[in-house]
């Protein structure tokens, strides 16, 4: 009679965890944070106030604008995408507090386009240690490719050092015998840059750099001055693309300027230096997204429309094209990670790659390469306007050549959402 008692309560016990696990009928992806039958998520930090505000504000509400669009069709897997928004001021201690919330109070699935070198820096342990995947990080630190350290840290944008290495070449076969010089952020996006400069042009004559605490660039921008610099690659923030333009005009210094990607977008600069905005004419920058200006392009067209149906209509600009970008990224690895929805196993569909999307060169996703795109093409502002020209390149962070890119671009589907 015991041992029959035993067995009954066993299965009793076995049945009721059973239930417990399935969430009352749900899927097993109910036992994944932030995973439901109906429901899918998702954090990020961004700076929607402090000094890096100005244009990557725009970034996380287009992104959600996309996932917006995608829920109206009926969402992925008939999972809804929900997006937490947390502002941390560009101020890394404020993203250790934010991340922390979405982690463990929020239980997000995941952390999405987290953005910024010192700020995303200072989670990338925390994030590991509660096994939360960190999907496309919005900065080129090569912090994010280290697979073996961090296996499930993903960046998005090519990384510093393969634009660095892009730049340099620029310069070394258009504005040689010039003296080519360096601003950069002083933390890992400046380093990361200037190891890729260096790669391909060689030796620096002047280099400087800046903190995001101090908005005064008047001592940097007289040294440059001073050391008799004829182009100065800049590897800053929009807000600091700004003030060196500006100030080296207000001290009669008029180098060609060669700006990294994610401080080089003309609309935001351009509101940045208010009347001084003609400043920016003949500014080499680099893209590896569709520009906003591109109205042939289906991206652009399909961005717009989202834009305008779910983003209020905001000013259209690369902010807005590179925050819908990783949402269909998302979206594409939310397909390809399948219904049954689990952080290990959208890890492996990322790694698996395969993902055809607006970017100009192929995404590097393996189970050995975790950095983004693996190169851009270069830009120049006329008429207030960025314009392609050349062919995109592509390259490596480390001794590969930069080569000339020439895969074909790729059309969004007619419906505008992935298919699984």
């Amino acid at each position: 009679m015991k041992r029959t008692t035993a067995v009954f309560l066993a299965v009793l016990l076995f049945a009721a965890a059973c239930d417990s696990g399935s969430g009352g009928g749900n899927t097993s992806s109910a036992n994944v944070p932030g995973v439901t039958d109906t429901e899918v998520v998702v954090g990020t930090h961004m700076p929607l106030t402090g000094p890096a505000a100005a244009g990557y504000s725009k970034i996380a509400p287009a992104t959600k604008a996309y996932f917006d669009f995608v829920n109206a069709g009926g969402g992925i897997n008939g999972r809804k995408i929900t997006y937490k928004i947390k502002d941390d001021g560009y101020n890394p201690a404020t993203t250790q507090q934010v991340v922390r919330e979405l982690v463990l109070q929020d239980k997000v699935f995941a952390i999405l386009n987290g953005l910024g070198t010192p700020t995303h820096s200072g989670v990338l342990d925390f994030l590991k240690t509660n096994r939360v995947p960190d999907l496309f990080v919005a900065s080129g630190s090569r912090s994010w490719n280290q697979p073996d350290k961090y296996p499930g840290t993903f960046g998005f944008n090519p990384d510093y050092t393969v634009e660095g290495k892009v730049l340099g070449t620029y310069v070394k076969e258009n504005l040689a015998g010039k003296k080519a010089c360096f601003l950069g952020q002083g933390d890992d996006f400046g380093k990361d840059s200037l190891a890729g400069i260096e790669k391909t042009l060689g030796p620096i004559a002047d280099k400087q750099t800046y903190v995001t605490s101090n908005p005064n660039v008047g001592p940097q921008m007289g040294a440059l001055k001073a050391a008799g610099c004829q182009v100065v690659l800049l590897a800053t923030i929009p807000g600091f693309t700004a003030l060196s333009i500006g100030t080296a005009a207000k001290i009669g210094f008029k180098p060609q300027f060669v700006v990294s990607n994610v401080g080089a977008d003309p609309a935001t600069v351009s509101k940045a230096l208010g009347p001084a905005a003609a400043l920016l004419e003949g500014v080499v920058a680099a893209n590896y997204l569709p520009l906003t200006t591109d109205d042939a392009s289906p991206w652009i067209q399909l961005f717009k429309k989202v834009n305008a149906q779910y983003n209020g209509g905001a000013e259209f600009d690369n902010n807005i094209v590179y925050g819908m970008a990783v949402a269909y990224l998302f979206v594409q690895s939310l397909q390809a990670a399948g219904k049954d929805l689990t952080r290990d196993g959208i890890i492996a569909a990322v790694q698996k790659n395969g993902f055809q999307g607006p970017g100009l060169v192929p995404l590097r996703f393996s189970d050995k390469d975790h950095s983004g795109y693996g190169g851009t093409q270069l830009t120049k502002i006329e008429g207030g306007k960025a314009v392609f020209f050349g062919q995109a390149y592509s390259t490596d962070d480390g001794d590969s050549p930069v080569q000339p890119y020439t895969g074909q671009a790729v059309t969004p589907p007619q419906n505008g959402i992935p298919a699984a």
